[in-house]
């Protein structure tokens, strides 16, 4: 019987620790759900990384034809020297 009574205690403590747990843990993600203040730093990675291939596009579309005629010439000129 007192097996019984310690094992009944145990049970207890443990649910009690398992709510405890569960309740902090719900509580800590509503709080991170709701903050705010980390979300400019991700905006302003994210615009930065656009701003970065919006450059490379426009780079290479400026120098893609410079560079094709640069590699017809090239290629052109190897015909004559062999």
């Amino acid at each position: 019987m007192l097996s019984k009574v310690k094992e009944i205690q145990s049970m207890a403590y443990l649910r009690r620790k398992i709510e405890k747990a569960h309740t902090e843990l719900v509580e800590f993600f509503r709080t991170l759900k709701n903050d705010e203040r980390g979300l400019s730093g991700v905006v302003v990675a994210i615009l930065l990384i656009l701003v970065a291939v919006l450059a490379v596009v426009l780079i290479w579309g400026f120098l893609s034809g410079w560079l094709q005629e640069l590699w017809e010439r090239i290629t052109g000129s190897a015909g004559g020297i062999a």
